[in-house]
């Protein structure tokens, strides 16, 4: 497991001024796509895969927050329809927050490499605390859309490691086919370590 406290989003300021409802999207969407690298907060799936810019959403992190603490741009953050549809106002209860079960927020801590983990199989991911489980599946984390999206870029990576295959070309036709494979895996969900090998020593509970 990744010793890394570092969040994995740094965040900017965001727009200046105060942020409403009705203006979100036109005020604060730009400073998202710059801050979250074109990716879901929660998924990292990228705007292009996403289906572009119309299909991101903004999502409130903390639902539960009021007024302009509600709107304040730290409380906001690019999500996929899918993974902003799946969270809507949800919010783990008193009861499960108290057992560790609580949504992840990549810009204030680590969430993947340290919660969530990818089993190289399966391309599934897995929660290895209490945290790491309610924000995969409150998230709906291992839709089928996601976990192809995750084998296809193992295939890849794979498959780069590899020796190259025969070619039967021009060589600038095959730089040009390489370029639009790389550009491509790019766009995919980036790797996600798989979990921590486990160890005979004693066991030292993961923080939550």
């Amino acid at each position: 497991m990744s010793d890394s406290l570092k969040p994995r989003i740094k965040r900017g300021f965001g727009p200046s001024g105060k942020l409403r409802p009705h203006n979100l999207r036109t005020r604060a969407l730009p400073y998202l796509l710059e801050d979250f690298e074109h990716r879901c907060a929660y998924s990292m799936r990228h705007v292009q895969i996403a289906g572009g810019i119309r299909q991101m959403e903004i999502d409130h992190f903390d639902p539960t927050l009021r007024s302009e603490a509600r709107d304040s741009y730290s409380n906001l953050m690019l999500a996929t329809r899918h993974c902003n549809n799946m969270k809507k106002d949800g919010w783990p209860l008193a009861h499960q927050i108290a057992a560790g079960s609580r949504l992840l927020n990549p810009t204030k801590e680590p969430d993947y490499g340290r919660h969530l983990f990818e089993d190289p199989k399966t391309h599934e991911l897995v929660g290895v605390t209490p945290a790491g489980k309610y924000h995969i599946d409150i998230l709906d984390l291992n839709h089928d859309t996601f976990v192809w999206e995750r084998r296809k870029r193992a295939v890849y990576l794979k498959l780069r490691g590899e020796s190259p295959v025969t070619f039967l070309g021009p060589l600038d036709k095959l730089s040009q086919l390489l370029q639009m494979l790389k550009e491509q895996f790019e766009l995919f969900i980036p790797y996600i370590p798989p979990p921590p090998a486990p160890t005979n020593g004693p066991k030292t509970p993961c923080a939550s």
